[in-house]
């Protein structure tokens, strides 16, 4: 062991590396006994690929660049493709992210557009496809823009000809149900084909507060009865729908406080734990029902592991494996559940679980250490208390590097992330940005601030009309307590965070002095310019919860935003914004620069062409990392070779 100061280790895990491995598998599925899913490509511009597993194990990029599997509705996405076996091949149908239309896609041939083009406002946009042979059409959710602003917008069930005869013609597009609600989900039909069920909700609402569960009857021709409402309302979220393949009714509802299994209507494994998540994504599968009558589910609390449920006895069984973290994606054939699985030792992989024997297998994207595991961090799950006694939860990765300790009279330098959301959580796996920092001798701090998911609807509930205010001091709770333990060095901590994370940056700035510095990412930055137009139509009604109506407490949007206190920032900071976001559009971050203008705050604005809400292209990434380090750098007097100087300005 060699001995330099916090900061300065030399780290095999460079930013092109961390870039390299940034983002993961998503929308597993099958297609006949194959396997596909939607997978990453950070060095292709960002894209998405449609990888194909065949049944001999080998394994292909179906769609060569630039082809693009992403879909744009609700701006976040959801779903991009389906796929069935016809006529002896694979039948696939997915969005491409440019042109945002619906392709046919089989293998051998170009894919054909099925979709048309529309030049008002954000266009036409489609998710959650399925592939209905029978009836000769793809059935999905449809998001069709009516004028040129973010809220001129409606969105249905839709069923687009698979012989392409509306590829130019919006007019045959049927749509399955009127547009009496704002956000709708995908519809899930009955294993007969009568009944069609999906969700629902409306402003001002998210569908993690409430949300309806619908049912219709479906006739011959595939048209929609009257629909009805049997679960659900404005203070129950219902997050997934689906059927058993014996006809029961399935879906995931928090009525009790917690997001647990009912099966028509009643609780088939009541548990203080979480077998659902927060609606981020159309698409989004926490269940899947087996023909067996088991269930393969993603559940726990704090974490999501796999596992199958029983839902005569209550039991779960969870899959034998090295993943301890598991998304809200899963698919099933047969005796076969495959779902996305990680631990803090391995990134994102592609898991098979055969249900006949409890064997847990890698089928793709498996992990394969870039650099030697032992400059990996080594995570504790911690527990703090903050105000008012409440429990904050917490991710805490120490400075770790086998070659290189610190003076034994040194403490190290900390920066606590702030997750985005703020309706979501930081999950416990292998993420190669953190290991940048903590190989280098600096600590990271993920904390699941009141308001995150995972722990329970009161847990995220501390959030409501008080968001500026519980992030910030419990993000601020757990910086001081690792000072106060000696673990971190007071005078050096930072704050990072993007999205609403990067909003808990820059509140953090504005109203503690517990900082150094922040890293502040594609944030929200003005409330009241926010709540009025200034972001996209699902986010554009979410601060009427976590701020209240503007309408009613105006100066509360006043106060907590940070772009009306800007003399109050006092400590370096590093903005960074895609030019091409809608959700934190890059004139909030212009609005803050202004009013810094002259104060003499070293401060640096990195605006990225092309990037829009979260970035993905592995030149982004790089160049983003290395300033942030920089800006640390600068402020905690460290020295980490081979990092270009990020100019700050005052």
């Amino acid at each position: 062991m060699r001995t330099s100061a916090y900061g300065s280790w030399p780290s095999p895990i460079d930013a092109a590396l961390a870039a390299a491995h940034d983002g993961h598998p998503e929308f597993v599925g099958f297609v006949g006994d194959e396997t596909w899913w939607t997978e990453p490509r950070p060095t292709e511009g960002g894209r998405r690929t449609l990888v194909r597993l065949r049944a001999d194990g080998s394994q292909e990029s179906v769609l060569p660049a630039p082809w693009n599997v992403r879909s744009r509705v609700i701006e976040y996405g959801g779903r991009p493709w389906a796929g069935t076996v016809h006529n002896g091949q694979p039948l696939v149908v997915f969005v491409n992210f440019t042109d945002q239309r619906l392709y046919r896609y089989k293998p051998g041939s170009e894919p054909e557009p099925l979709t048309p083009v529309s030049p008002v406002g954000g266009g036409l946009r489609w998710a959650e496809p399925r592939v209905r042979p029978d009836l000769g059409e793809v059935w999905c959710v449809l998001e069709e823009f009516t004028g040129e602003g973010p809220g001129d917008v409606r969105r249905v069930l839709a069923a687009v000809p698979l012989d392409r005869s509306a590829a130019e013609d919006r007019r045959a597009v049927r749509e399955l149900t009127d547009d009496r609600h704002r956000f709708v989900s995908g519809p899930r039909v009955s294993p007969d084909g009568r009944k069609a069920a999906w969700l629902a909700w409306d402003h001002p609402r998210m569908p993690w507060d409430g949300t309806e569960l619908l049912l219709a009857e479906v006739a011959d021709d595939g048209t929609f009865g009257e629909p009805r409402v049997v679960a659900g309302g404005t203070e129950e979220s219902v997050a997934q729908v689906d059927w058993g393949f014996d006809g029961s009714l399935l879906y995931a509802s928090d009525r009790t406080g917690w997001w647990n299994l009912y099966r028509d209507h009643e609780p088939v494994c009541p548990r203080e734990e979480e077998f659902g998540g927060p609606l981020w994504k159309l698409g989004y599968r926490w269940f899947a029902p087996l023909e067996s009558g088991l269930i393969a589910v993603v559940h726990g609390r704090g974490a999501a592991l796999l596992g199958v449920l029983d839902p005569e006895t209550g039991e779960v069984v969870d899959a034998a494996g090295p993943w301890t973290e598991f998304t809200s994606t899963l698919a099933v054939h047969g005796d076969r559940i495959v779902g996305v699985g990680a631990s803090p030792r391995s990134a994102h992989e592609v898991v098979e679980l055969d249900t006949r024997t409890g064997r847990a297998r890698v089928i793709g994207a498996a992990h394969d250490d870039p650099v030697d595991p032992a400059h990996y961090p080594e995570p504790q799950i911690r527990t703090f208390t903050g105000p008012a006694g409440r429990e904050i939860h917490a991710h805490i990765y120490p400075p770790h590097n086998p070659s290189w300790t610190a003076p034994g009279n040194e403490l190290p330098p900390y920066v606590i992330w702030a997750h985005g959301g703020p309706t979501s959580r930081s999950a416990l796996v292998l993420d190669l940005e953190i290991a940048y920092f903590t190989s280098r001798g600096i600590g990271v701090a993920e904390v699941n601030y009141g308001g995150s998911t995972g722990h329970g609807r009161e847990y995220r509930n501390r959030l409501r009309e008080q968001w500026g205010v519980v992030d910030v001091e419990d993000c601020a709770a757990v910086a001081l307590a690792l000072a106060d333990e000696g673990t971190a060095d007071r005078a050096r901590l930072a704050v990072r965070g993007g999205s609403a994370g990067g909003w808990t940056s820059a509140a953090s700035l504005v109203t503690t002095d517990v900082y150094a510095c922040g890293t502040i990412i594609y944030p929200v930055l003005d409330l009241a310019n926010w709540a009025s137009g200034e972001t996209h139509d699902f986010e554009s009604r979410y601060l009427e919860t976590l701020v209240g109506p503007l309408a009613e407490v105006p100066a509360r949007y006043t106060e907590r935003s940070p772009v009306e206190h800007a003399e109050r920032i006092t400590a370096p900071f590093l903005l960074m914004q895609g030019l091409a976001d809608v959700i934190c559009p890059p004139v909030q971050c212009e609005r803050l620069l202004e009013r810094m203008r002259g104060r003499q705050v070293p401060h640096a604005y990195l605006a990225f062409e092309g990037e829009g809400h979260g970035f993905r292209r592995a030149d982004t990434m790089i160049r983003a990392l290395e300033s942030e380090l920089s800006l640390y750098a600068q402020v905690f007097g460290i020295d980490p070779p081979g990092i270009p100087t990020l100019e700050l300005s005052k």
